[in-house]
């Protein structure tokens, strides 16, 4: 419904001229302001979605990726027959010597760009289109420490104005080998010719074959699942307080908006753990640390 709104918003206020002010009757009768703006316009709305819930229709968002979902597909790329560089374009295609079996829809190249982008869009918390635009020159290596990259991208829609803070991006340890852009990125560039790159369709159509090959239906992702499950990753697992993903993500601290909680928060991700469990502090932690292995009831 938001979309919607938004979208007729922008159909009379940026494509007819008729700005931000609201649709009101003036003095000499006539009408003055932007239609979308208007109470009844409002009042229609929520009633048209009120009528939806009651009919059963539930709005739907992006499910969140989580590192579960990105250990499958990083070992599912691994395998020799995914990770080797073959010359084909990516496509299903059939054995010559057996029609029956199907070869790999991509070959290693392909397979080492979709990491490079699942984890730059999963721990930047950036969009897919602010993926797919990263150029080389935007990328700087240390010439005495190749284990850290620092990441400056020229346009971000959360900086307009400029001041875009860089992603200083270091090699994660080897438990966290599945999320580790300084690996991912190494692999692609070193593989290689950084040539053209994909539209966003193309890279869905690419994403949503991977999620295929590990047996998980790609109908409830889309592009945005990335930095939805990394801020739940960040916030979740590595405890980021939400100033600090704020921060990280170039959003807006004005916590009245609440933009952030869309992120945490989706009816349609998985809950991090059963009702029944919330008050039963008998229960064995299920949350560690992957460094050193401790849990607590305070990790919850």
């Amino acid at each position: 419904m938001r979309s919607r709104l938004k979208m007729r918003w922008m159909a009379f206020g940026r494509v007819h001229g008729l700005g931000s002010l609201a649709w009101h009757e003036r003095d000499d009768g006539t009408m003055q302001g932007n239609p979308s703006i208007s109470n009844q316009v409002s009042a229609y709305m929520l009633s048209l979605h009120r009528q939806k819930v009651h009919a059963g229709e539930t709005a739907t968002s992006a499910c969140a990726i989580t590192q579960d979902i990105l250990k499958d597909l990083y070992d599912f790329n691994h395998r020799p027959e995914n990770w080797e560089i073959k010359q084909y374009s990516p496509g299903k295609r059939k054995n010559a010597a057996d029609p029956e079996e199907e070869v790999p829809w991509a070959g290693g190249n392909t397979c080492r760009l979709l990491f490079a982008a699942f984890t730059i869009a999963y721990l930047c918390l950036l969009r897919v289109d602010e993926v797919l635009k990263i150029k080389f020159s935007h990328l700087k290596w240390d010439t005495h420490d190749d284990n850290w990259i620092v990441l400056t991208l020229p346009f971000r829609k959360t900086s307009q104005n400029g001041d875009i803070k860089p992603f200083v991006l270091h090699r994660l340890p080897d438990y966290f080998q599945h999320l580790c852009p300084v690996c991912a990125l190494c692999d692609w560039i070193l593989a290689s010719q950084l040539s053209s790159g994909y539209t966003s369709e193309q890279f869905l159509e690419l994403f949503q074959n991977s999620l295929l090959d590990i047996w998980l239906d790609p109908y409830p992702y889309g592009t945005h699942s990335f930095h939805c499950g990394g801020c739940q990753f960040l916030h979740g697992d590595l405890q980021w307080s939400l100033r600090r993903l704020c921060d990280w993500g170039g959003w807006s601290t004005d916590f009245t908006h609440l933009t952030i909680v869309k992120y945490l928060i989706s009816w349609n991700d998985e809950p991090g753990e059963k009702r029944e469990d919330f008050l039963n502090l008998e229960r064995p932690p299920s949350l560690k640390c992957p460094s050193c292995g401790r849990s607590c009831q305070c990790a919850y």
